[in-house]
């Protein structure tokens, strides 16, 4: 009996599958980048500026909160373009960005990285609904090698800035305007590799429903707390390592270490998922690992301190993937699957924001790293608490069929 449903052939299936691939992986390369790279030259930054560590935590903050502000409209440019277009679109933008941080004024990279901040936002939700779409009994599998190679391009642009501002005699400017370069070659084979068309655009759909569920809400918790650990890091822990003693071209590849071996973690979740009928012991394992991470570098013995780095990395890599797996696991289709990304990302990044900012302002205020270590083992302890609630095994309502809220056990 026929279905009405045209199938596309199997042949062209997968030619769509791969073309959707290689754009995840050229995409993810370049969206770490532009966030770990400033962490390593930010003193650099504020003795060139003249600007405090107060500005500092401002700039390590500005990206975190376009990701939030931004992540509300990826839903309706999707709607009206499609995922590709979206996507591809989005690294002309970033491109854009990275160049105009390149220019040295306070205010370009200001301007640089909210238009930074607007691209990735963007992106970051649409990825997950492509994963959705077309790899929907992979999504753990796909969803690692997103994280990978956003990982791998992170901790290559965190180990390198600071010796390629050293060759090239150039504090922070330049460095930062390279980083356009695999922008522009993810573009230039993105276009080349998707020249035949992209997909459809999403159907009509009816998010409102997601903004009445309490597990979508738990999701966005989830999702939100596990970010603003992970800025915290992107902008801080080269300046925690700095406060031990430590060069800042070590501190540097400490950073560069910690972000490389996030991809450790992030291989781990699709196993972990196949062991567990639901996320809820990964989470609170993670948690712990990440509290653990951060007391040894801020006050464990010194020969703690790369243990713990490598700790923290593996964990937060880990919780990372678990975080995007988690929107796909909670959503019954794609397009809920890029709805919820927008409200866990546009909500969570908001929170996440507080992170860098709070680390920034504590530590000024109290000239050492007790107070704001205080408040990271709290964000760990809230962050165990919301993965209990949103790792267990069910469901959000669909936006595609009018919101039912009933939950899958």
């Amino acid at each position: 009996m026929s279905t009405g449903v045209q199938q596309a052939p199997p042949r062209a299936a997968g030619r769509a599958a791969v073309a959707t691939m290689v754009l995840i992986v050229l995409v993810a390369l370049a969206l770490r980048p532009p966030f770990t790279a400033v962490a390593p030259l930010l003193e650099r930054i504020q003795q060139d500026l003249g600007v405090s560590n107060t500005f500092g935590g401002v700039l390590t903050t500005l990206p975190v909160v376009c990701l939030g502000v931004f992540a509300f409209v990826a839903p309706a440019l999707r709607q009206r373009f499609g995922d590709e277009k979206v996507v591809v679109g989005c690294l002309v933008v970033l491109l854009v960005g990275n160049s105009l941080r390149a220019v040295g004024s306070t205010w370009a990279l200001l301007a640089g990285t909210v238009v930074v901040g607007a691209a990735i936002a963007v992106a970051n939700v649409a990825l997950p609904g492509l994963i959705k779409r077309d790899f929907p009994h992979n999504i753990p599998v796909i969803t690692a090698v997103y994280t990978v190679c956003l990982t791998l391009g992170g901790a290559f642009a965190a180990s390198v800035v600071v010796p390629v501002g050293v060759a090239l005699g150039s504090a922070w400017q330049a460095p930062l305007g390279l980083l356009a370069v695999p922008v522009l070659v993810a573009l230039v084979i993105s276009a080349f590799v998707l020249r035949r068309g992209s997909g459809e655009p999403p159907q009509p759909s009816r998010p409102g429903a997601l903004w009445r569920s309490p597990l979508a809400w738990q999701v966005t918790a989830f999702m939100g707390l596990q970010s603003a650990m992970a800025y915290v890091v992107f902008g801080w822990l080269p300046t925690m390592l700095q406060g031990r003693g430590m060069s800042a071209g070590l501190a540097g590849l400490a950073l560069g270490v910690q972000a490389a071996v996030q991809a450790v973690g992030s291989l781990t979740v699709p196993v972990l998922c196949r062991r567990f009928r639901d996320q809820r012991p990964i989470s609170t394992a993670l948690a712990v690992c990440i509290a653990l991470g951060f007391a040894g570098i801020l006050v464990g013995p010194a020969a703690a301190v790369w243990p713990a780095v490598i700790l923290l990395g593996v964990a937060q890599g880990a919780a990372f993937g678990l975080a995007l797996t988690v929107i796909g696991l909670r959503s019954p289709d794609s397009d809920t699957t890029a709805a919820l990304s927008g409200m866990a990302q546009g909500v969570g990044y908001l929170i996440a924001a507080t992170g860098p900012l709070l680390i920034g302002l504590l530590h000024d205020l109290a000239g050492n790293w007790t107070a704001p270590m205080a408040l990271l083992m709290a964000c760990c302890a809230a962050w165990l608490i919301a993965g209990l609630l949103a790792c267990r095994h069910r469901q959000v309502p669909s936006v595609q069929h009018g919101g039912d809220l009933t939950t899958r056990a």
